[in-house]
Order: C-alpha cells, then sequence, then structure tokens
C-alpha cells in the first residue's frame, strides 16, 4: 500500500453498504470526491507493520499509511513553531 511519491493511500472497508452516508462524484469543472460513512463504535486503533494506521470499528475499517514516527515528528515540528 506503500506509494513511492509522498502521496498519502487510504482505504475504507465497510461491512455494509448501508454505512455509506454519502458519496460523491460530480462529472462538472469541479474533480472533488467525497465519501462519507461510519465505521461504527471504536473497537480499537494501533499500526499494522508499524507503517499502517489502522482504526476498527463495529461497521468498518479505516486504514491509512503513516507511520507513528511521522506523527511524532509533525506533532513535534508544529509545537516547535508555537513557540
Amino acid at each position: 500500500m506503500k506509494t513511492e511519491n509522498k502521496e498519502r493511500v487510504f482505504s475504507v472497508e465497510l461491512k455494509s453498504k448501508t454505512n455509506i452516508k454519502n458519496v460523491t462524484m460530480t462529472n462538472g469543472t469541479n474533480e472533488n470526491v467525497l465519501v462519507e460513512g461510519t465505521i461504527g463504535t471504536l473497537v480499537g486503533a494501533g499500526f499494522e507493520e508499524n507503517v499502517i494506521l489502522q482504526v476498527v470499528g463495529t461497521k468498518g475499517t479505516l486504514r491509512l499509511d503513516l507511520s507513528a514516527d511521522e506523527i511524532k515528528k509533525k506533532t513535534e515540528k508544529r509545537k516547535d513553531t508555537t513557540k
């Protein structure tokens, strides 16, 4: 799931399409895509193989290629700039 550039990859896996609230893909000049839904009540969150943030709910799972080290570095950098 890791990409060669700095783009982030995510996936949302839902147990049922009834958990989707909204999916919008326009055919006009607006290139935005909106995916809204629910993964339900939080079951757990953590890192898989130290590179995938995984948030598990009762109705689905959200995965994002983001490591704990990256979160820590960005948080520390933000604290340094606010001083």
